[in-house]
């Protein structure tokens, strides 16, 4: 499901700044943006992000269903993003915002704010062994979800790949984390689930999907 290019795509976010904000790209964590929260947001309400968002149906249903929390959908490329960015164009909604940047700066980039709850749906499984600290559920990530997350703060991991569930699995485990949701097969449980673009396409195509949600075991 690679996107093809869309020619512009950077020029186009940069013109809807209302809904979008595009965070310098940088090879130094000092040198990063901050995040600015949108002034629309209710600072009362809870903060939900979700990192690699894709095309952003996921969290523009979430945000849509769930007028009472604010959100913010996270991706690094600008053709994909730009995808997300149709969706809020076409539906504008008051608790929605997206960022363009590299989640291993998300530290960096949220300074002073603090998260109630992060999603990493169908992220790159990184299956080659020199590129397990890419994985997101990888223990140098996990550190920095700690730090971003409050006290009572949920982590929530959606995928179709086998390996990456128990290799997040077993890293959580280890961090330590408490695991307080795990399934092998999502969709015969009967819990509220809202499906991204890659969700649907695997599974019309019969795989299992797997999902976790995590607390971080506070001493």
């Amino acid at each position: 499901m690679r996107l093809r290019a869309i020619k512009g795509a950077k020029e186009k976010i940069a013109s809807y700044s209302e809904y979008v904000q595009d965070i310098q790209d940088t090879r130094r964590e000092e040198d990063v943006e901050k995040l600015s929260l949108p002034k629309r947001f209710d600072r009362t309400k809870q903060l939900h992000i979700e990192i690699g968002m894709g095309k952003g149906q996921f969290i523009h249903t979430l945000a849509s269903r769930h007028p009472e929390i604010n959100y913010l959908g996270i991706e690094r490329f600008d053709s994909v993003l730009y995808r997300a960015l149709e969706k809020v164009i076409d539906q504008p909604l008051d608790n929605l915002f997206l960022l363009r940047m590299d989640a291993k700066y998300i530290n960096a980039i949220f300074a002073e704010v603090k998260v109630d709850q992060i999603y990493l749906n169908f992220s790159d499984p990184w299956p080659k062994a020199r590129h397990e600290k890419r994985r997101l559920t990888h223990p140098s990530f996990l550190k920095q979800y700690e730090e971003l997350l409050k006290e009572d703060g949920v982590l929530e991991l959606k995928t179709d790949n086998r390996l990456l569930f128990e290799y997040s699995k077993e890293q959580m485990q280890d961090y330590p984390m408490d695991l307080i949701f795990v399934t092998e097969d999502l969709h015969n449980e009967k819990v509220e689930n809202i499906q991204t673009e890659f969700e649907e396409k695997f599974a019309k195509e019969g795989k299992n999907i797997y999902k976790i949600r995590a607390k971080f075991r506070r001493t």
